[in-house]
């Protein structure tokens, strides 16, 4: 009985299944094809007939591969017509199959209009425009020619028209200044277009399929690109030159005539920054003449812009990178391993496999003269990335190594990591301070690349002890932010970051913090300049704790496991039921301006640790140290595209990150308003996992029994440490009535002897505030507590010298209702408030009357009062007899409106991965 039902809900789920199914003709070629074709197979529709081209050179198209080996009907018709008529048995063929539907996902031949129409629901087409925008054979061509902003693609009702039918689907992307051809196809045309066409022939079937006629109103044809009509005109702005060389890129190829000769040119980008050092080329038709720089052909537009043109292309065939056009020789060739000899010929297979026509692959055989085409490159790359993962193979790879001799040796290399890339190009803000001359990157950090924003403004970043211009500093834009995101996204999808065997991501972090070790005085030395810390202080810490935090976690890297679970057995069979960690993708971290380089660390290298990529957003007023480590990362071999710098404003790039849907998560330290808007933003784009660590009031009670000397110490350095700078600075002290009058007077008393100064200074207690605007709100604030009626003891006034200083600063007498005692100051003030003796129930209560619970400490000799106090206070971190230390391995992070998520330890890695759980039935 339970074999019957179980049997009858088989053959209804089969009848669902099969229900509102099309018996489908698909008319075309190509890889695009195939894919239409396997999938509507996979949903269920039955192909009657596969319509294709004849084979070339013996190659069958892969359409036809893929039916063939299914059994389908292939028909490989070499026309359908002779002199502008149906030829009869053609059409005879076509009708005999019985199609309902004709989909015509790629198709190069012409298909008779009886044809077209015999199904009984008609034909559809894939055409890759936003129809009735750039009707023709090269519309992708035509969209980047054009300068686009969106490409797109039409699912539309075949008519006697040339691509005028009317509109059944249509999907849209953003192109970006990046794109080519290739990137756009395989990016969102190709992918997306495959669940179009299958989407639109389940529309039809359900009867729910539009048919919206086209408007004429922005119409557009564009005829065929060839070579022959394909010469750049160099007379014109440098956009449009770029656009005119991606447009064409890689086929059929945008030329000019350089020495004489038809040279192609390919991997166009609009050069952003400064223009590197070269050797000049004179190119027929340029307003100026070319550079040849190291990283390739520098053009110039008539608006004096410049683009970079990546590779070159000969008469003979022959591609090499721009930068080696003045080159006279070849490299010298490798002599291969015994492994790296089998490796070989595991290759002479693989091209056998594709170049089939070819008797045998010799070294001297040519790829393309044998008679391949791009699709055969996309399968080369693709069934070498199956065979060796560890080799990032790009197509134009095989453009420029195109007989297997050739091909060997580049891969050999590639193999051996002997293709590394040329030194970074980075212009430098230059300062000689400190003893040294010290050397800031200071534009947008994108893709491994410094360069100016998209819009090309700046700002000024300011040095706090003298208010001086330390230099201009790139100001990112809404589109540096998606370019940023695109390049981290494609850094995890298709990169090797992502592939990369967890320990060897480890070795990389090591190298990183190594670095910065090695650099470490002149990043203290930019951390003081630029953020007002004491130099010293900078050293140990900022700088210090960030090189221990990047060690702490490329330690984790080989340690991120799961859990095998033990559940219920489904009996006869068993059950095995495993969790995996997996990297989130892209990140988002925005870190306050404080501690800039040591909040980078904190985020960055948990994050990194997992797997992720990411999108860094320094604070605006602090910039500089995050783009020195951009700078050491490229150096310590960490792949483009995985670390992303943005210099700007928050209401800017840090919405724009909050509100991105290809961002699978957000690190956010700073104050709690903006962390509510950053939450709020995560959860109404795309729900994106979110950590904050936000403002604090945290509490510190020092009770009579404690070694007070120890106290007054501590208690200075919980609220004058980093200049008050510090997110859990001791917000708010209470201490016992009977020690209180003794305590603010040592406190006093330690307090003048402080020096204030150069943060440079060696000597130097004090530093300056951190930026103008934030001195101006604490001199507010302490006016606030005059007025309020507590008693200022000590400071509360700027410095008179230049600068932003700020006295350290002791209230006392402050009542709970006070403004003071319940709001932060995040900087040199300290806020006392006495309790009574023995009150222990009445302090706590005090101490959490407030909505932060970030950290808090206790002072005093009885262990069982301190264990106590701890277990009472509600804040993520509670120090005893101590305070400030913070270390890589404790987590770090708070409760209430402090927000939640942890930095730092084994916790901090779990933000920044997600659980799979696994169950196999054996």
């Amino acid at each position: 009985m339970l074999w019957t039902l179980k049997r009858m809900c088989s053959l209804l789920s089969l009848q669902h299944y099969y229900q509102n199914k099309l018996k489908l003709a698909i008319i075309g070629q190509s890889l695009f094809g195939q894919e239409v074709y396997s999938n509507l197979r996979r949903q269920g529709h039955k192909v009657v007939g596969v319509f294709t081209v004849p084979d070339k050179d013996g190659k069958a198209d892969p359409l036809a591969v893929a039916a063939e080996k299914d059994g389908t009907p292939v028909f490989k018709f070499p026309r359908w017509r002779v002199k502008g008529k149906p030829i009869p048995e053609v059409v005879e063929a076509y009708k005999a199959v019985g199609a309902e539907l004709n989909v015509l996902p790629f198709c190069s031949q012409f298909i008779p209009m009886n044809i077209i129409d015999h199904p009984k629901h008609g034909s559809i087409i894939y055409h890759p425009s936003i129809l009735p925008l750039h009707r023709g054979a090269s519309a992708i061509n035509w969209t980047l020619i054009h300068g686009d902003k969106k490409a797109g693609f039409t699912v539309f009702w075949a008519d006697d028209g040339l691509d005028t039918g009317p509109i059944l689907l249509q999907r849209e992307c953003a192109v970006e200044s990046s794109d080519t051809v290739d990137t756009l196809y395989n990016r969102f045309l190709f992918p997306e277009g495959i669940r179009a066409m299958v989407e639109s022939v389940q529309l039809i079937a359900d009867g729910k399929a539009p048919r919206v006629p086209q408007t004429e109103e922005g119409a557009s044809y564009e005829g065929i690109q060839k070579k022959s009509n394909a010469r750049v005109n160099l007379a014109q702005p440098a956009e449009a030159i770029h656009n005119w060389i991606r447009g064409h890129d890689k086929v059929p190829g945008a030329w000019t005539v350089i020495d004489g000769q038809s040279v192609t040119l390919y991997g166009s980008s609009m050069l952003g920054g400064s223009v590197p050092a070269g050797q000049p080329l004179e190119i027929e038709g340029a307003s100026r003449p070319g550079l040849i720089a190291k990283n390739g052909l520098i053009l110039y537009g008539t608006d004096g812009k410049a683009l970079l043109v990546k590779n070159l292309q000969f008469e003979d065939g022959k591609m090499i990178p721009a930068s080696k056009y003045f080159s006279s020789g070849e490299s010298s060739s490798v002599d291969l391993t015994d492994a790296e000899k089998k490796m070989a010929e595991e290759i002479r297979t693989i091209w056998k496999g594709i170049l089939s026509n070819v008797a045998a692959i010799e070294d001297t055989t040519d790829f393309f003269k044998s008679g391949a085409a791009s699709m055969d490159v996309v399968r080369l790359v693709e069934e070498l990335k199956q065979k060796c993962a560890s080799v990032q193979l790009q197509n134009e790879d095989v453009y420029m190594a195109t007989t297997f001799q050739d091909f060997i040796q580049m891969f050999v290399r590639k193999l051996r990591g002997e293709d590394q890339e040329e030194e970074l190009d980075i212009d430098y803000a230059t300062k000689e301070v400190n003893n040294m001359t010290v050397k800031m990157p200071y534009q947008c950090f994108i893709n491994g690349k410094f360069e100016d924003a998209e819009n090309g403004k700046t700002y000024d970043t300011i040095n706090p002890t003298d208010g001086s211009v330390i230099c201009k500093v790139s100001y990112a834009s809404v589109e540096d932010v998606d370019r940023a995101v695109a390049a981290a996204k494609e850094a995890y999808d298709n990169g090797l970051w992502g592939k990369m065997n967890p320990r060897d991501r480890g070795s990389l972090l090591y190298k990183l913090a190594d670095l910065m070790e090695e650099h470490q005085e002149e990043l203290a030395t930019i951390e003081s300049i630029d953020s007002g810390a004491v130099y010293t202080l900078a050293l140990k810490t900022h700088v210090g704790m960030s090189i221990q935090t990047f060690r702490y976690f490329a330690g984790w890297c080989d340690k991120i496991q799961g859990k095998t679970i033990p559940i219920n057995q489904a009996r006869p069979n068993r059950n095995l039921t495993f969790t995996k960690k997996e990297p989130l993708g892209v990140c988002a971290i925005v870190i306050p301006w404080n501690y800039p380089l040591m909040m980078l660390a904190w985020k960055s290298a948990a994050c990194l640790a997992a797997g992720n990529t990411l999108v860094l957003k320094p604070a605006q007023v602090t910039p500089l140290t995050a783009l020195k480590f951009a700078e050491l990362s490229v150096k310590a071999g960490i792949p483009k595209g995985v670390i992303n710098i943005l210099p700007g404003s928050g209401g800017m790039v840090g919405q724009r990150l909050s509100d991105h849907p290809d961002i699978r998560k957000l690190g956010f330290t700073g104050s709690t308003p903006i962390g509510k808007q950053i939450m709020k933003s995560c959860a109404l784009s795309n729900l994106k996992k979110v950590s904050l660590e936000l403002g604090g009031k945290s509490p510190l009670i020092i009770f009579s029994d404690c070694d007070i000397d120890k106290a007054v110490r501590m208690g200075m350095s919980s609220v004058y440490f980093n200049k008050g700078e510090n997110c859990i600075a001791a917000g708010r002290l209470f201490v016992e009535e009977s020690i209180h009058d003794e305590f603010i007077s040592q406190v006093v008393e330690e307090i003048q002897k402080m020096k204030i100064g150069d943060p440079l200074d060696r000597s130097t207690d004090h530093g300056p505030q951190n930026h103008k605007a934030h001195l101006d709100k604490l001199l507010e604030y302490c006016d606030i507590g005059v007025k309020e009626g507590a008693t200022l003891v000590y400071g509360g006034r700027q410095v008179d010298r230049p600068g932003f200083f700020m006295e350290p600063t002791v209230f006392t007498d402050v009542e709970d209702h006070m403004f003071i005692a319940k709001e932060e100051s995040f900087g040199p003030v300290m806020v006392v408030s006495k309790f009574k003796d023995g009150d222990v129930e009445g302090v706590l209560e005090r101490a959490n009357d407030t909505e932060y619970g970030l950290a808090s400490g206790v002072f005093t000799r009885d262990i069982n009062k301190a264990m106590y106090v701890s277990e009472r206070l509600e804040a993520g971190t509670v120090f005893i007899n101590t305070y400030n230390k913070t270390d890589v391995a404790s987590p770090f992070g708070g409760f209430k409106q402090s927000g939640f998520g942890k930095d730092l330890g084994e916790d901090a890695l779990m933000e920044y991965l997600k659980t799979k759980a696994v169950t196999v039935e054996y």
